[in-house]
């Protein structure tokens, strides 16, 4: 009997080599086969696979994906005072791959866990900055890294009110190791440390860009 395949893994999950078999929605891939390599908290498989290229012919290929979970992420923004409010805290994965210090510089986000996007960016919002948000706007979706990771990740923005935790105050799950700095900047400055490497989270840079195209600072001139 196999963890997370016909008896439950730590998480309650069975089936997990299941995933994908059924999809019909592309004539031009097969699925044939899905091998759970890992399930821990999140799943790694690897899925077999026969594929029609545009000249006809049919490639057997494999690949392996890395399932998470799907997520949802917020920027949190005061166009009056001209602020966003982001968080700092460590990631293992930057670390090992370069980034000086690990301390990445983010918008709010976390996994969905059952729940809506909208629920989840709430929550989000409580335990990473402590603040009182309005209304939640849905900007896009967006599947992060196709390539090899399964995550769609939902990106929302909201205005935020100006009470409750202070920037510099620790936030997060204490359970879940969470040690996470709230930060808020003027907006012009949170751009500038795009441009400088100091904010290097994809999704962060997303929603700031967005900001500033479409979004809550659209229109609003930047400083020379």
């Amino acid at each position: 009997m196999t963890a997370g395949i016909d008896v439950p893994d730590r998480r309650g999950r069975t089936g997990l080599g299941q995933h994908g078999r059924d999809l019909t929605g592309n004539p031009r891939v097969r699925i044939l086969d899905v091998q759970v390599l890992s399930c821990d908290w999140s799943v790694l498989r690897k899925t077999t696979f026969d594929y029609r290229h545009g000249d006809g012919h049919w490639s057997r290929e494999q690949r392996e994906t890395y399932d998470r979970g799907d997520g949802a992420t917020l920027l949190l923004h005061d166009v009056a005072r001209g602020t966003v409010l982001l968080t700092r805290q460590f990631r293992l994965p930057a670390y090992v791959n370069g980034h000086p210090d690990g301390m990445l510089i983010e918008a709010a986000a976390g996994l969905l866990d059952g729940d809506s996007a909208e629920e989840a960016v709430r929550r989000e919002a409580a335990e990473e900055t402590g603040r009182r948000i309005g209304e939640v706007e849905h900007v896009f979706d967006v599947y992060m890294s196709p390539g090899s990771v399964t995550e769609r990740l939902h990106f929302f923005a909201a205005p935020y009110e100006n009470t409750t935790a202070q920037p510099g105050d620790m936030r997060g799950v204490a359970d879940e190791g969470e040690d996470i700095e709230v930060l808020e900047l003027p907006f012009s400055t949170a751009l500038a440390m795009i441009r400088r490497g100091e904010i290097a989270d994809a999704k962060t840079i997303m929603l700031l860009q967005w900001a500033a195209l479409d979004g809550p600072f659209a229109g609003i001139s930047r400083p020379a």
